[in-house]
C-alpha cells in the first residue's frame, strides 16, 4: 500500500471516539486534531481518560469511532501497523529492554525501509549526550531519567511523523523535565508533530501551542495556552487538585 507524502496530509483527526475496557465505557465521543509540525498538550487530572485516548491511537485498547492519519482510517488496526504509518508511541512506563545496553535498545528502534531515515544514533547521541556516555551499559541500571531519554530516542529511531508521548517528566527532577523540553522543541523544529500526554502545567503552556482538557473521558476545554491561562474555571474545575 503506497503511503501519502504530502506534508498537508500528516493529520491526526479523532472524531466521536469511545473506548472500552471490556464492559468499562472510558472515553465518550472525544474529538481532536493534531496538525503537523504542532505540539499539542492533553491535559487532565488521573483517571480522565488521557492515557487511553493515546492508547486507543495506537491500536492497544478496543475503541470505536473515527482515528483518522494522512486521511485514513486507522482505528482498530493493529499497533505495528500504525507504527509503520508513521505514528511513534511513548508509554509512561517506559518499556525499555533492561539487559540490552542503550546502543543494542536504539538499534531495536529503527525501522527498516527503502529511504534514508531522518535519524541516526548518533543525532539522539548529540539530543542526549548522556546516552552516548553509557552507550554500551545495560539500560536496566540507568537512572529514570536516562531511562526517559532512552525510551523518547528510540522512539525516533522508527522515524515518526507524529509522536505521543504519555507524562514524559513524570517522576524527573527539575534539570531533566527541562531536558525534555527542549527535546520536544527540536522534535517540533525538526518538523514532528508531537501529542503530548501531561499533568505537569507550566511545561505543557510553554512549549504547546494548543492545549485540549479532558475530564470524565470528554474534551472539556480546547485552546490555546493563553486562553487556559485566562479561563480559571477549567484549571479549577478539571486540572487543580
Amino acid at each position: 500500500m503506497s503511503e501519502p507524502v504530502n506534508d498537508a496530509d500528516k493529520t491526526l483527526r479523532l472524531h466521536d471516539l469511545h473506548a472500552f475496557y471490556g464492559k468499562s465505557h472510558v472515553l465518550h465521543g472525544v474529538s481532536l486534531v493534531v496538525k503537523p509540525g504542532e505540539i499539542v498538550s492533553l491535559l487532565g487530572r488521573n483517571g480522565a481518560g488521557r492515557s487511553t485516548t493515546v492508547k486507543t491511537i495506537m491500536g492497544l485498547v478496543e475503541g470505536r469511532g473515527s482515528v483518522q492519519w494522512r486521511g485514513e482510517e486507522i482505528l482498530g488496526h493493529p499497533a505495528f501497523d500504525i507504527a509503520h504509518r508513521g505514528i511513534g508511541y511513548v508509554p509512561e512506563n517506559r518499556d525499555i529492554f533492561p539487559r540490552l545496553t542503550v546502543h543494542q535498545n536504539l538499534m531495536l528502534g529503527e525501522k527498516c525501509k527503502a529511504k534514508s531515515p531522518r535519524w541516526s544514533c548518533d543525532d539522539m547521541y548529540q539530543l542526549f549526550p548522556r546516552l552516548k556516555e553509557r552507550q554500551h551499559t545495560e539500560a536496566g541500571v540507568l537512572s529514570g531519567g536516562e531511562q526517559q531519554m532512552l525510551t523518547l530516542c528510540r522512539t525516533l529511531m522508527g522515524d515518526p511523523d507524529l509522536v505521543m508521548i504519555d507524562e514524559p517528566t513524570e517522576g524527573l527532577a527539575p534539570r531533566i523535565v527541562e531536558q525534555v523540553a527542549e527535546y520536544l522543541k527540536e522534535l517540533q523544529r525538526r518538523g514532528l508533530a508531537v501529542l503530548l500526554v501531561e499533568q505537569k502545567l507550566t511545561i505543557a503552556l510553554q512549549i504547546s501551542g494548543r492545549c485540549y482538557v479532558m475530564g470524565h473521558g470528554r474534551i472539556v476545554f480546547e485552546g490555546t495556552p493563553a486562553d487556559l491561562r485566562a479561563n480559571a474555571y477549567i484549571r479549577k474545575e478539571w486540572l487543580e487538585v
